[in-house]
């Protein structure tokens, strides 16, 4: 109660400055954008200058989220090239990700350059906590990246970066509805008085959800997945002087999240509660030298409860009471400095460390705990040494629990033509077993195996691409390649496991392909995206695609926005190709081969542009389609199994207006 007050207040008082503001003379302004302070530290640029030495990385602006009519972050990422992601039960659920052929455990997500995966069960990503209204733009770097970001980037980061710092004063308050009676409303503010500025936001999500199961049996008597979240963060910087700044940031969510399933299902509920918090100082302003320091702090709880129906009476079983505790908590120290000391080269020094511990009282796993430390170097060469090239090579050492690894990583771009350019990046990574899947004991599911150990792989991008017809037309193709040593699967071979055992697969994975992009500027404020990816991932002993990394992807977005026009519009295609899962008693199953297409039209209805308004349709066809795969379970009447699969986001409509001040 007392969160969703002070939330209430801060919203309040966003929408009075929002009007305060608004209610000034429009003249009083140089134009319509703030002044953007962007994050002059190494942390903040890191993704930037990676780009530079040859990692393939794409940026998600807001525009884009906000003419997609996003409330979550997964949804935002629909249209990235490369990224399959499906939400599990729509937005703030579970999500499958595959990122050129990856699966979900394999990316790390961080919020502003602070981890924020769980280490408990590495396919849990942060959707459920991430709303759309915080995000200023989403990075995605592709590829091996644990040179800098540590065991869990083996195939890539996303890093989803908050709104930044301004030295104007200004901010916008959202507010939209959809078809579903979902509703949202969300703001920040931002500004600076002399050495200090801030910024401040806060989000309330809510919907009662769609049916997420294609088939139910009749002992569930809770079939529509709702969710409600509230979330209220804020940044703060102080300029020590002589280049040197102080920045503070924290971020609280509560949400409550259905949990639902296709049988015997009265109530089952996730009610989350989230803290990230961090504290870094920059140095900034010497060319020989650049450093931050930065110390977070993640915490992330879950209350859970679970009720079921007898399937013969109809009375209620307590399975999991109110209050049932699964979480963990993650904190540790960054340190990174970057070294100009002579021409030519510039080397980075860096320290990493981490410390984990969590429990689950639901799946049952006892507590769990870990702490790495890893050190990191690379040198790079300047453009004083070679005018179109740069390259950098560099080791990380990592020594946590037991298992001491070196993981090293090459990259580099070379220029061949004002327009053209080649780039690449390869290395190594290792990745640590969960703590489920060391220790998960519950006899519902899969058993943890503490033998496990690390997998461990061997990763290259190469592309090859430019800009062309004045910069107009932009091309890029890229061949990605993965081999990978112990990989963990699930084996049902051992009887004593019914369930199954984790185990570290015999034989080498190899995940193998590539990678096509076109952009094209085909008139003032018309823009056409697309992109197709081919992937193969196999054991080198068997002919089956790995389950739930899709074939085939084929993405495209035609957006029309022009500066001199107060309206817009766009249109994407989301085309996914085969993928498979196993469901128990049915064998291997494609729940592929399916597209979705998306629609917005949006409108500023005054000279400023500061007031928006905007209507989107998602699944404009009203495609019915699955998302993680077709499962099984127990009919009630005990006649054997019956198939069922989480079904997509149907037909939804979502009306939205913001005001910016």
């Amino acid at each position: 109660m007392r969160f969703q007050l002070v939330s209430h207040a801060a919203m309040a008082a966003m929408l009075f400055v929002a009007q305060s503001a608004h209610a000034q003379d429009a003249d009083d302004r140089d134009d319509d954008t703030p002044i953007i302070v962007t994050g002059a530290g190494l942390e903040g640029t890191l993704p930037q200058e990676l780009e530079r030495y040859g990692h393939d990385l794409v940026m998600v602006s807001e525009e884009r989220i906000e003419n997609s009519g996003a409330v979550d972050v997964a949804t935002a990422l629909r249209t990235v090239p490369g990224l399959y992601i499906q939400p599990g039960s729509g937005p703030f659920s579970y999500v499958d990700v595959s990122l050129q052929g990856s699966r979900t455990q394999d990316v790390l997500w961080t919020v502003d350059g602070s981890r924020i995966n769980n280490r408990l069960y590495g396919s849990t990503s942060p959707n459920d906590t991430l709303p759309a209204a915080m995000v200023e733009r989403i990075e995605i770097l592709k590829g091996g990246e644990s040179l800098f970001y540590g065991t869990q980037a083996a195939a890539g980061v996303i890093n989803i970066v908050t709104r930044s710092f301004s030295d104007e004063f200004g901010g916008r308050v959202d507010g939209s509805i959809d078809s579903f009676g979902g509703t949202e409303i969300g703001g920040f503010v931002r500004g600076s008085a002399g050495r200090h500025r801030v910024v401040a936001w806060a989000s309330h999500n809510q919907s009662d959800g769609y049916r997420p199961y294609s088939a139910f049996q009749p002992s569930a008597t809770d079939r529509e997945r709702g969710y409600e979240l509230w979330s209220v963060g804020a940044k703060y910087q102080i300029d020590l002087g002589s280049d040197f700044l102080l920045n503070a940031q924290y971020q609280h969510t509560e949400s409550k999240l259905d949990n639902i399933s296709a049988t015997r299902t009265r109530e089952s509920r996730n009610d989350r509660n989230e803290e990230i918090a961090s504290v870094r100082f920059d140095y900034v302003g010497n060319d020989a030298v650049q450093l931050f320091l930065k110390g977070y702090y993640h915490d992330w709880d879950t209350a859970y409860v679970q009720i079921l129906n007898d399937v013969t009476t109809g009375a209620p079983i307590v399975v999991y009471p109110p209050g049932t505790y699964w979480g963990f908590e993650d904190y540790g120290i960054n340190a990174l400095a970057k070294l100009n000391l002579h021409r030519g080269l510039e080397y980075l020094v860096g320290y990493d460390y981490q410390k984990f511990n969590g429990r689950d009282d639901v799946l049952l796993i006892g507590d769990t705990n870990e702490q790495v430390h890893a050190g990191i170097f690379q040198v790079r060469t300047t453009d004083d040494l070679f005018s179109r090239g740069r390259l950098a090579a560099g080791l990380r050492y990592n020594d946590g629990n037991g298992a001491r690894k070196a993981v090293w990583n090459v990259s580099g771009r070379f220029d061949v033509t004002d327009a053209l350019y080649v780039e690449g990046n390869g290395g190594t990574s290792f990745l640590l077993p969960s703590a489920s899947q060391l220790f998960q004991i519950d006899p519902c599911c899969e058993q943890g195996n503490p033998n496990l150990e690390p997998e461990e792989s061997l990763n290259l991008n190469i592309s090859a691409g430019g800009d062309f017809w004045n910069d107009r037309i932009s091309l890029k193709a890229t061949y990605f390649r993965r081999r990978i040593d112990n990989l963990i699967s699930i084996s049902f071979d051992d009887p004593a496991f019914p369930e199954g055992l984790y185990v570290n697969t015999e034989g080498r994975v190899k995940v193998e392909g590539g990678e096509a992009i076109f952009a094209a500027n085909l008139m003032d404020g018309l823009n056409l995206d697309a992109s197709y990816t081919y992937t193969r991932a196999r054991n080198r002993t068997s002919d089956l695609q790995l389950n739930r990394i899709p074939k085939h992807l084929a993405r495209g977005t035609l957006a029309y926005s022009p500066a001199e026009q107060p309206f817009g519009g766009n249109v994407t295609v989301n085309w996914v190709g085969d993928v498979w899962t196993t469901a128990t008693g049915f064998g291997r199953l494609n729940y592929g081969n399916y597209a979705i297409v998306d629609a917005g039209i949006h409108v500023f209805t005054d000279r400023e542009r500061r007031h928006r308004i905007g209507f989107n349709v998602e699944n404009l066809f009203d495609k019915e389609y699955a998302t993680r795969g077709f499962q099984s379970a127990a009919r009630d009447d005990g006649s054997g199994r019956f198939l069922y699969y989480a079904r997509g986001v149907p037909q939804s409509f979502r009306l939205s207006y913001s005001l910016g001040f």
